[in-house]
């Protein structure tokens, strides 16, 4: 393997704030055109902007940016921030596949705020609008996340990227925005059919979290700083088993997490109607140990909205009980030995991106929010 020893770069030390920046400035340029033309709606795109600012961990431009690093990609100059200003816009992307998810599930909070949906129905109620507050809210929800998709591609493309550079990751990035939205529709059609199996859950977590949270940002970074094929697939292969991790962990903290740190209501997958890899494992041990009134509680949890905290908690002990907990935080452990290992194998062009992306694993992994 190569072995050599990057200097910190300008970036490199504060890239979130560095992401933060340059969201900022796309958006408030974005606002203000829009504004001027249609003030109404510029109102509309102030919450879309406050949205994108308004938290998260900025994960996907973050592994974007180490893939672009690992493979030889510059730390600072022109070319760099134009690097900067593309994998910002994967943060648009994430964006609008909140504003719809948070719709398609009836979610109430998002980081500790109202949903997107909720605010706007909440302010057609407020001001004594025409028509059902609900029906607003959906539209409008829609609608941004429409526009935040836009944007990202409009980011992206005119990032200032060299046309050699952009071509090269324009796979990737299209990969991505289409396997976001694939996952999201099994993440619905598994609800719909309720199907239980651990094969469904995971094909979720795949195609819904994995792709486009590391996988694909990875694979973006490496393709704009023109890595060959091996280095791509090894830090894919880091990147799918990290993602799937991610979302196990997510699994996890819905049930088990601390609201005040998490921003969303303890439970709310079960009222939801989520088949998540954590009930499915408690199904299938339920079964395995016959305890068949303990899967009837499993059960009738899923999708049930007038769940009490009582109710959860009831779920939730039997979820330990059963050994689920247990096995689904034994695989986030395999899943993430087993991709350190694969970024051990890979041929960095910069070691201290190997580093980086080492502890960024953990981190995603075993976060608590």
């Amino acid at each position: 393997m190569s072995r050599t020893t990057a200097t910190d770069a300008p970036i490199d030390g504060a890239l979130p704030d560095h992401v933060e920046r340059a969201l900022a400035e796309y958006l408030a340029v974005r606002h203000a055109g829009m504004a001027d033309q249609a003030p109404s709606f510029g109102s509309a795109v102030s919450s879309l902007a406050r949205f994108v600012l308004g938290g998260g961990k900025r994960l996907r431009p973050t592994f974007a940016w180490w893939g672009w690093r690992g493979a030889g990609g510059a730390g600072g100059g022109p070319e760099a921030e134009a690097v900067l200003r593309a994998v910002s816009a994967l943060e648009l992307i994430q964006a609008c596949a909140l504003v719809h998810d948070d719709l398609m599930d009836a979610s109430s909070l998002r980081r500790g705020k109202p949903t997107v949906h909720v605010e706007f129905a909440a302010k057609h109620r407020e001001r004594g609008w025409l028509g059902e507050a609900e029906r607003f809210g959906a539209a409008a929800a829609i609608l941004l996340g429409d526009l935040a998709l836009a944007w990202a591609d409009d980011m992206f493309t005119g990032a200032g990227l060299a046309p050699p550079r952009q071509a090269a990751a324009q796979q990737p990035w299209q990969a991505m925005r289409a396997e976001m939205l694939a996952g999201q529709y099994l993440d619905v059609l598994v609800q719909a059919t309720g199907d239980e199996s651990g094969e469904a859950a995971l094909s979720v977590a795949r195609m819904k979290t994995a792709a486009y949270t590391v996988e694909r940002p990875l694979h973006l970074g490496a393709a704009l700083a023109g890595a060959p094929e091996p280095v791509v697939e090894g830090l894919r292969a880091f990147g799918t088993d990290i993602g799937v991790a991610f979302q196990l962990r997510d699994d996890l903290l819905g049930m088990f997490g601390d609201t005040g740190v998490t921003g969303k209501p303890a439970g709310d997958d079960l009222r939801e109607g989520k088949r998540t890899l954590l009930m499915s494992v408690g199904l299938r041990r339920a079964a395995e140990a016959d305890r068949a009134d303990d899967a009837q509680v499993l059960r009738s949890a899923l999708g049930d909205e007038a769940l009490t905290a009582e109710d959860v908690e009831r779920v939730r002990g039997l979820l330990v009980d059963l050994g689920a907990v247990a096995e689904v935080e034994s695989r986030v452990d395999e899943l993430t030995d087993r991709a350190l290992g694969a970024l051990e194998r890979v041929d960095l062009a910069d070691e201290a991106a190997r580093g980086v992306l080492g502890s960024l694993a953990v981190t995603a992994t075993r976060r608590t929010s």
